[in-house]
């Protein structure tokens, strides 16, 4: 059996499956589909919905033809706590004492309902005055997880890795230590994600509830259309403020200010913090949303900072065998993308 794990991002509104093969200078692109997700997705209880979810799942990576059994899958960012802290530099047995007072400090639930991971980003080699160390902790519901153990067990697979969307974002898309400083705007279909990157890692991390979803329904009031046909509207006509005489832009234009608002935040943050040679160089738009017509201009031309759509498919090989839906849907796959990437190499 095949125990190389694909990538699976379960979405609101679509399941996306990537399976690599990992070569010493990049990866191939095995399998990828994109799938409606069932109505009721992963937020019913209800056994009935689950099995659905779980057919609907066995089904894509069917249609994908992958034959392992083996998964790397993500949590909504919006149903977990994630935080970068900055700490004394400590010893690894030293952190997983202290970890927990700050689990405490940083998590709004009793940690009894939690399940608690963290990682060192960085661990200076000797203290230098008030040098920090950064780790990364992630408190996921323990309800949540045993659900999506439940589900894809349902399915017919295995995990073999649980982790959060933005770090499968990271990992697909800052692929060095010399990555630009830059600010990573992931638009999902309920909520954005925000992290910055400073030396190829994670310092900063904030995920407020809005999304694409929010966009359609502007959409879908203003104009008397159904969500499916404002979903249509949406990637036709993007954020531009001259279609159908600047409705489409004036309807967008509150649920974009109001993501704009926090991504103006995380840059004062940064440059209040990091006073230095490193400022942030770029925006990288991700998330299904990142591919509406206009909204990269809308972010460059509000923050003068140069936006780019982002783009999974770079680590790929064999790029130029890709139909073209694929690529174009390049940011919908990030997810996916960096699910796959993961221990890929074993």
């Amino acid at each position: 059996m095949n125990r190389k794990p694909f990538g699976l991002d379960i979405g609101i509104t679509s399941i996306k499956v990537v399976w690599l093969s990992h070569l010493k200078d990049g990866y191939l692109l095995d399998a990828s589909i994109i799938s409606p997700t069932p109505a009721k997705g992963m937020l019913s209880e209800s056994p009935l919905d689950e099995e659905e979810m779980a057919k609907a799942i066995r089904g894509v990576v069917d249609n994908a033809k992958i034959v392992s059994k083996y998964v790397n899958v993500a949590m909504p960012e919006s149903q977990v706590y994630t935080k970068v802290i900055e700490m004394p530099v400590l010893s690894d047995k030293e952190l997983s004492s202290a970890i927990f007072w700050e689990a405490e400090q940083n998590i709004p639930v009793p940690l009894s309902s939690i399940t608690l991971a963290w990682n060192v980003l960085k661990r200076p080699q000797k203290a230098v005055g008030n040098e920090k160390m950064q780790v990364l902790m992630v408190g996921a519901p323990t309800m949540l997880v045993n659900k999506y153990q439940k589900i894809l067990s349902m399915a017919g697979f295995s995990i073999s890795a649980l982790e959060t969307e933005i770090l499968s974002i990271i990992r697909a898309l800052v692929i060095s230590e010399n990555f630009p400083s830059s600010l990573i705007v992931s638009i999902g279909s309920v909520s954005t994600s925000l992290a910055i990157i400073r030396d190829g890692i994670m310092i900063f991390i904030y995920s407020i509830p809005t999304g694409g979803v929010a966009i359609n329904r502007a959409i879908s009031t203003d104009f008397g259309l159904t969500l499916a046909q404002a979903e249509e509207y949406k990637k036709v006509y993007g954020v531009s403020k001259e279609a159908f005489g600047e409705k489409i832009g004036k309807a967008t234009e509150p649920i974009l200010n109001s993501i704009l608002t926090e991504v103006k935040k995380a840059l004062v943050f940064y440059s209040d913090k990091y006073r230095d040679d490193k400022p942030i160089r770029q925006i990288l738009l991700s998330g299904g949303t990142a591919n509406l017509p206009g909204i990269d201009l809308f972010f460059a031309n509000s923050t003068n900072i140069e936006t780019v759509i982002a783009n999974p498919w770079k680590i790929i090989l064999n790029q130029n065998e890709l139909p073209q839906q694929i690529l174009d849907n390049g940011p919908d796959y990030t997810i996916a993308v960096g699910l796959a990437m993961r221990d890929n190499e074993s």
